[in-house]
């Protein structure tokens, strides 16, 4: 692995091949993929943490997801040097859709877990009274809340380390940081997926209260040849509740889609 910058965007890169770009959701960061990687012999895999997440410091600027998809346009054309996959999880799905709109020439294809769509005016109020609690009490309330509402009921029940990594990584965040991403999310746009023609794989977890099914189902009724896959005991912190299967999954299908 090696510690990479991108402006004041920071990131991992493991491996050498043809290039993939991991975007990361609220409350994630590299991190989130790291358990995936195993399965990607013969890609280079560039894990970067996006604006106020993780190690990337909160610009001066207010969050949106528009920033956050020239954040991921920016590392494309410095660190990819080609076309590359692009795989995301829930928030990081939105942006990947985004990016696919605005820069279709740089992505070779499309991966999103737990896929979110324009969240809806519940999903919003949401958002926006999780900024608030972050800000007024800090990231401990947070991630329990998430912790304990985001993983499947099996996830719970018998991995402890799971429920324990999602905790922890909402609890590193950078509290405003966390509160300008939900309030970023909660403004959001949904990306104009007629102008998506790139091959796109969506995954979801059969036990995902927060992007369920149904939502992956829509998201591809509206993609041209799109493909879906829903595991079975699966929240929506799907890249860490199944980490081998999502990874063998999403690395053979970028595979079959190669030059």
């Amino acid at each position: 692995m090696t510690a990479a910058a991108v402006g004041s965007i920071q990131l991992e890169v493991d491996g050498q091949g043809e290039p993939v770009v991991f975007v990361h959701g609220l409350g994630g960061t590299s991190n989130t993929f790291a358990a995936m990687l195993e399965s990607f012999a013969g890609f280079r895999c560039i894990r970067p943490d996006l604006p106020g997440s993780g190690r990337s410091p909160r610009p001066y600027e207010t969050l949106s997801i528009g920033a956050m998809a020239s954040a991921i346009v920016d590392v494309l054309h410095v660190m990819a040097g080609s076309r590359a996959h692009l795989v995301g999880h829930s928030m990081g799905t939105l942006v990947a859709q985004h990016v696919a709109v605005e820069a279709p020439e740089k992505v070779r294809s499309l991966t999103l877990f737990g896929p979110i769509l324009e969240p809806g005016d519940a999903a919003r109020q949401r958002l926006r009274e999780r900024a608030a609690i972050a800000r007024r009490e800090g990231m401990v309330a947070v991630a329990d809340s998430i912790a304990s509402t985001s993983l499947s009921s099996t996830t719970r029940a018998t991995s402890p380390v799971t429920v324990a990594f999602v905790r922890e990584s909402h609890m590193r965040q950078d509290a405003e940081g966390f509160a300008q991403s939900c309030e970023a999310l909660a403004d959001a746009k949904a990306a104009d997926l007629r102008l998506i023609r790139c091959p796109v794989l969506v995954v979801a977890g059969d036990e995902d209260a927060i992007a369920p099914p149904s939502v992956a189902q829509a998201l591809v009724d509206k993609l041209r040849g799109a493909r879906l896959k829903v595991f079975e005991r699966c929240g929506h912190w799907t890249p860490i509740e199944r980490p081998r299967e999502c990874g063998k999954l999403a690395a053979e299908y970028m595979r079959a889609h190669m030059n």
